[in-house]
């Protein structure tokens, strides 16, 4: 099959090699184009973590953290390195396991997990304490020191990317690491986890152990040893979380769903936001399955009806349903069953709810001729409603597919006042040639990210994260870096 992934199964990631899970139990791994099976995925257990957990405590009292900031960095670089030699196989791996196209996963996903690996090391020899001054007889300085075995549960939607953002911060701050996959997605964290160690880590620094979430995920939540979780999913479980790792009193941060305004209006570049628009919603790529998508699309009334129309003819120019591992697949299938189930629910629901398919709301076959090997992968048409008012279901809960609601609105303060009407707070977008109105936004909008006139800009040295139920803490940039440390004070005495 590959180079990375044996032949049919593959097992733990464990103290640097692989292990079968101790029970013996097994999940098959659907490739969501062809809604069939691919692969086994281990069913690990709270004996598995144990083991994992075992392997990065041992490691981070030894070798890891006898090794010098410099050699975390020099480590990271020869990660990056490897990772980059096997960037095509990553990314088919990730396409067929979760439906990301391939085209999106070689030239976004996987040139970013080298480039953050990169990005992490050139941290990892930078973390400074600082002196104190508090008297003339009285000196103190601060360390900033790993916190030890942390804990990262990576989603099903972007694995690798996610998997870059929380290991390479975790490594760089001098943790080591359990990392639990989405048992809907596992292979390529699996995958991509012995080219750690053969970029020469220390067997035990980074460990992977798959599983359900409420046997696996939960065992490393509550394991005594695991001293900070670093969790990407839904908010719902994130409140199970926060309950499970209680009695640790364990450090959390958790980057949670969204329900994100875009906001255009009658002022704006009506040709970029037109793309801008369909990017946010995502119409292409990854098929709506992105805690940013701007599934809330506000568009000034005296616009709207003909806003909808340029964005409804350029989705039909620029979207291409297809297999993920086709290179001219511009949107790719959802990426489980039970998904694919939640998103047709949701549809259903907002034509109950009064709502307007403007396009869309085609499923599976529907979207293939009927001897097509595709029919019973999971796809979702791009799919619009219009006459759309934010107090809906279809409004304020997350899908997580390829659907937007559109919503009119009259001016700045009704627009804010609709777009900060959520729950959530995780993303936004503004769309106006208005200086003025641009910063207003930009100060009064309740998200952890706000686009003027662009969407989706994410970078590695960029912190990410939400406001409200879209979680706290922050992944990527050094604010990220902060959380994986703990801060020591030193005093001594001069007089």
């Amino acid at each position: 099959m590959t180079t990375l992934l044996p032949n049919g199964r593959v097992d733990h990631w464990i103290d640097g090699r692989r292990v079968a899970p101790r029970a013996g139990q097994y999940l098959a791994s659907i490739d969501p184009s062809l809604g069939t099976p691919w692969i086994e995925v281990p069913a690990g257990d709270a004996e598995d973590v144990a083991a994992a957990v075992a392997a990065a405590k041992k490691a981070f009292a030894g070798p890891w953290r006898a090794l010098p900031a410099m050699g975390r960095a020099g480590l990271l670089r020869a990660v990056a390195r490897k990772i980059a030699e096997h960037a095509e196989e990553l990314a088919t791996i990730e396409s067929r396991d979760n439906g990301k196209p391939i085209a999106e996963a070689r030239a976004g996903d996987l040139p970013s997990v080298s480039e953050m690996m990169n990005y992490w090391a050139g941290a990892a020899d930078k973390i400074h304490g600082e002196t104190i001054e508090v008297s003339k007889t009285s000196f103190n300085f601060t360390l900033h020191e790993p916190l030890g075995v942390v804990g990262l549960i990576v989603p099903w939607n972007s694995p690798l990317a996610i998997l870059a953002a929380k290991v390479g911060a975790a490594l760089a701050a001098g943790n080591t690491v359990v990392l639990k996959p989405a048992e809907q997605a596992s292979a390529s964290i699996l995958a991509i986890a012995p080219l750690f160690d053969a970029a020469g880590f220390p067997p035990g620094v980074v460990n992977v152990v798959a599983g359900l979430g409420e046997v696996a995920g939960d065992a490393v939540v509550r394991h005594p040893d695991v001293r900070k979780i670093s969790f990407t999913g839904s908010t719902a479980t994130a409140r199970k979380i926060t309950e499970r790792s209680a009695p640790g009193l364990k450090p959390l941060a958790f980057e949670l769903g969204g329900k994100s305004p875009n906001i255009v209006f009658a002022d704006a570049d009506l040709d970029k936001a037109t793309i801008g628009a369909s990017t946010a919603a995502v119409f292409t790529g990854g098929a709506g399955q992105t805690c940013v998508a701007g599934s809330r699309l506000l568009v000034q009334d005296t616009i709207y009806d003909a806003f909808l129309e340029r964005i409804e003819k350029h989705v039909k120019q620029a979207v291409r349903l297809g297999s993920a591992l086709d290179a001219s697949t511009t949107m790719g299938p959802i990426a489980f069953a039970e998904q694919f189930e939640k998103v047709k629910h949701y549809i259903e629901l907002g034509r109950k709810e009064g709502a307007e398919i403007a396009f869309g709301g085609r499923f599976g076959p529907e979207n293939f001729a009927a001897d097509s090997p595709l029919a019973k992968g999971y796809f979702v048409a791009p799919t619009l409603f219009r006459g759309a008012r934010n107090d809906m279901r279809v409004s304020q809960e997350e899908i997580f597919g390829p659907v937007t609601c559109a919503i009119p609105f009259h001016d700045d303060d009704e627009a804010l006042a609709i777009a900060n009407d959520t729950t959530y707070g995780l993303a936004s977008g503004v769309w106006t040639q208005n200086l003025g109105r641009a910063h207003r936004f930009v100060r009064d909008l309740q998200a952890g990210a706000v686009w003027i006139n662009s969407y989706r800009r994410i970078h590695w040295a960029v912190p990410f994260g939400g406001y409200k139920d879209s979680g706290y803490g922050r992944d990527s940039g050094l604010e990220s870096l902060r959380g994986y440390q703990q801060t020591k004070s030193a005093w001594l005495e001069l007089g």
